[in-house]
């Protein structure tokens, strides 16, 4: 669930054919069994506007680092998220997203990518919670620091290494969605895509969960938190209500199943690479649930073992015929005692 800060600079027009990415899902969207939705093709998009150069400086630090987490034990993670002071004065508010017009398909497409990263990031906390959620996407949205729109927004990164918003690259997309939290989640995406503004998170625009302690949250403002989630704001002017002035990119692309293949592809190349380091009896079959370096408990045919399963019908006629004998033993002992208390 956690929400990693994008390498700062121009902020980066729509591409043409494939979207900003997050390190490779394993799995097509047709899993989720939900109506296809178009996928326009995004319009040339004004040339990025450069960023101030106090302003570089001061977000130059913050770039993807795969080791970007300081704790990962939940008990640790949570004690030291809660001494992180919560920050109480205000940088404005952002204004209400009403840059897409209902009914178009860019209005669909970026409503199925809002609903989707609510769900995935939020289906189990409260309607406030996944209004935070939302606004803080839709923050980075009018943000010069990320893409424009909002499936760029969401998915940006998901051919990377680290992906910005986990789920896409973590292998959630398989999890066939609940429609009840669904349906919960799509209310809330339709409310801010329609200009409704989350205030208590305000110009947040990063998040995590309170069981992980990302390298970054002592650099952030801490703004807000609501259930497991605590959100950020940028410190300075880049956290300011005026610095999310960016304009909508004018339409919207979500990854094709296409394009998702690929990437499931490169990912499955990759674990072939490492799968190779193991000896044959090691390596893991495609149907096999578990992960390459998972071999514990896994026999060596080279040794000698060699796995057998008896027959049912044999078993039980070998345990019948163990549990006759005992009982004819137990005769037997029984009457030689008799025997022994019989003489004179």
């Amino acid at each position: 669930m956690t929400v990693w800060p994008a390498s700062l600079g121009a902020k980066p027009a729509a591409r043409p054919a494939m979207v900003l990415g997050m390190g490779g899902v394993l799995c097509a969207l047709a899993a989720l069994s939900l109506a296809p939705l178009p996928a326009p093709l995004p319009a040339a998009e004004a040339p990025p506007q450069a960023l101030p150069a106090d302003l570089a400086r001061e977000l130059q630090d913050f770039t993807v680092s795969p080791e970007a987490l300081l704790e990962t034990t939940p008990a640790s993670a949570e004690e030291r998220n809660a001494e992180i002071p919560l920050v109480t004065t205000s940088t404005g508010l952002p204004q209400p997203f009403k840059a897409i017009r209902p009914g178009t398909a860019s209005h669909q497409t970026a409503l199925h990518c809002l609903t989707e990263a609510i769900y995935y990031e939020a289906a189990n906390e409260s309607v406030a919670g996944k209004r935070a959620v939302a606004q803080t996407i839709l923050n980075r949205v009018a943000h010069f620091a990320y893409p424009s729109s909002v499936c760029g927004v969401v998915y940006q990164g998901w051919r990377d290494p680290v992906c910005q918003f986990s789920y896409t690259c973590d292998g959630s997309l398989a999890r066939r969605p609940l429609p009840r939290l669904w349906d919960e989640s799509r209310k809330v995406a339709l409310a801010a895509l329609n200009g409704h503004v989350e205030t208590s998170v305000g110009t947040a625009t990063h998040y995590h969960a309170d069981y992980v302690l990302p390298y970054w949250a002592f650099r952030l403002d801490k703004v807000h938190v609501v259930g497991r989630h605590i959100f950020y704001r940028f410190k300075g002017r880049a956290g300011h209500a005026a610095s999310l002035h960016a304009r909508w990119a004018g339409s919207e692309y979500y990854p094709s199943a296409a394009d998702r293949q690929l990437a499931a592809a490169e990912d499955l190349s990759a674990q072939t690479e490492l799968a190779a380091v193991y000896p044959t009896h090691l390596q893991r079959a495609p149907t096999e649930r578990r992960a390459d370096n998972d071999v514990g408990g896994r026999m060596d045919p080279a040794t000698g073992w060699k796995l057998t399963i008896p027959d049912p019908v044999d078993a039980s006629k070998g345990l019948q015929a163990k549990l006759q004998e005992q009982r004819l033993a137990a005769a037997a002992s029984g009457q030689a005692d008799k025997t022994v208390q019989n003489l004179p």
